[in-house]
């Protein structure tokens, strides 16, 4: 079970984008502190498109604009890769 100040990572191709600190669990979601490394903003648009959909509500497009995610990153919690998972980042929370 993840634990508050838990670091999971967010992996592109073997490189690592981001990390997550757990700030708030609420199984099953867990809310954190996302930084960011350099080659995340090659990502960054995907998490903006997605937020924009959420927040205009056109959840028709949400699946198209998501799947991407999961296709290219890998969530890897501290116990190891998380096969399926819904990630939100906006800014500096996750």
């Amino acid at each position: 079970m993840t634990q508050e100040n838990d670091v999971w990572r967010v992996v592109r191709r073997g490189a690592l984008i981001g990390t997550i600190t757990v700030t708030e669990n609420d199984f099953p979601w867990q809310r954190g502190k996302f930084v960011a490394e350099p080659v995340f903003a090659e990502v960054k648009p995907w998490f903006d498109e997605v937020l924009a959909i959420v927040e205009s509500e056109e959840f028709e497009r949400f699946d198209a604009a998501y799947d991407r995610i999961p296709r290219e990153l890998t969530l890897v919690s501290p116990s190891g890769p998380v096969e399926d998972f819904l990630l939100h980042i906006d800014g500096d929370e996750a």
